[in-house]
């Protein structure tokens, strides 16, 4: 199944070469947020946020066809 994925700020670093904008990645049947991190090189201990179709979602998240993965780091900073 095809799920697409964008990736902000210092993930960017992981977009594969040559891939177009937004990444489109085609995936198995159940696979995770997770899954889409690993398959992009991203280290599993690197700090992250990860949103499917805009709303928070844990790395063990299972994907639908046409889902889309936000990746960012997290964020600091304000009042």
């Amino acid at each position: 199944m095809k799920v697409e994925v964008r990736l902000f700020a210092t993930l960017g670093a992981y977009r594969p070469p040559d891939s177009a904008d937004p990444i489109v990645l085609d995936v198995p049947t159940g696979a995770t947020v997770d899954d889409v991190a690993r398959h992009l090189g991203i280290p599993p201990d690197l700090a992250r946020v990860s949103l499917v179709n805009g709303q928070d979602a844990g790395p063990e998240r299972r994907l639908g066809p046409h889902d889309v993965v936000t990746f960012f780091p997290p964020l600091a900073g304000g009042r």
